[in-house]
């Protein structure tokens, strides 16, 4: 946990907060920290910053909060992800929140069991536990909205355009393109990830159609959870000062 992050009602007027359960035993146990110390602390949905450790005890730790700073610069990308395996689910999720994606839309896919969608791991409560693991690892404030689409066809064919907005679509697939594309910083994107599997040519053809251009990373075929970090790390190069804008690939991969 790199940092402590509140709740809007965690903190009062006078700008000191209160923690117990789980962020006061990391205050103890892991910082060992005690009135003086300092710690790292953001607001849910808000600013970061520190704040100054007034008291600890067995009811838990007061804090003296500042909070003075933005969370991280997002990087304006969406993720369309057909829904991975429960136990990679949570991992997804951090994941996500800790790279700054801003919508996770979570499809079904003609490869994913249909029995993950009454997975536990869906539930809210998990979901957000998880999703604030990935804040709190990324010194972040704000998690991503994430959307569950049970049926693929009527999500892409009647809700796509609605929520996706203007952006460069990348549907990494097997199929490499072949043309440059512009991903300079400014320019939202979105990223749609099959099941590890891949998408079935039907599903490919209808996101093609909706303007999702082939991305491939090369001939390795990688777990989901691997992937999302994967083309996260390859757009942010791909935007950064200086970076060349070559053709988004040169050899088939199957994700």
């Amino acid at each position: 946990m790199n940092l402590l992050l509140l709740d809007a009602a965690d903190v009062r007027e006078d700008g000191t907060a209160e923690l117990r359960g789980r962020a006061a035993r990391h205050v103890h146990e892991v910082l060992r920290a005690t009135a003086g110390d300092v710690v790292r602390v953001g607001r849910v949905g808000g600013r970061v910053g520190t704040a100054e450790v007034l008291r600890t005890d067995a009811d838990g730790v007061l804090l003296q909060v500042t909070l003075d700073a933005p969370p991280p610069a997002r990087p304006g990308v969406d993720v369309l992800l057909a829904l991975p395996r429960p136990k990679a689910l949570r991992r997804v999720l951090a994941s996500a929140a800790a790279l700054g994606v801003d919508r996770l839309f979570l499809l079904n896919a003609a490869r994913v069991e249909k029995s993950y969608f009454g997975s536990p791991a869906l539930t809210p409560a998990r979901a957000e536990a998880a999703l604030r693991d990935g804040l709190e690892q990324a010194r972040d404030t704000k998690a991503p909205e994430v959307h569950v689409f049970p049926r693929f066809r009527p999500f892409v064919e009647d809700a796509l355009e609605g929520l996706l907005g203007p952006s460069l679509r990348l549907l990494l697939d097997a199929s490499p393109n072949e043309e440059a594309q512009d991903v300079a910083p400014g320019r939202r994107v979105v990223l749609a990830i099959g099941p590890e599997g891949g998408w079935v040519p039907f599903e490919r053809a209808l996101l093609q159609d909706r303007g999702f251009l082939p991305l491939s990373f090369g001939p390795r075929t990688l777990k989901v959870e691997a992937v999302l970090p994967y083309a996260l790390g390859w757009l942010s190069g791909s935007r950064a000062p200086g970076a060349r804008h070559g053709t988004l690939s040169a050899s088939a991969a199957v994700f």
